[in-house]
């Protein structure tokens, strides 16, 4: 059995990995639809928390493009 995994592009990546792991992702859509949301907002906090800017993808992530090794 193969895991094909893909090179996470930051903090927001992870989180949504973990979502779907746990089904958290179906169940937040769940409750949107419930509730009358057309969207849950997962794709813009996954955008926001992949952030190159922010420090967490900086550090462990290094997406930057100033801390990538000449």
């Amino acid at each position: 059995m193969t895991n094909k995994q893909t090179k996470s592009q930051g903090f927001g990546d992870e989180v949504e990995q973990i979502a779907k792991k746990l089904g958290l992702d179906r169940i937040a859509d769940r409750v949107a639809k419930a509730v009358g949301k057309k969207d849950c907002g997962c794709g813009a906090r996954k955008e926001a928390l992949n952030n190159p800017d922010l420090l967490v993808n900086k550090v462990f992530y290094k997406n930057n493009e100033n801390n990538e090794p000449k």
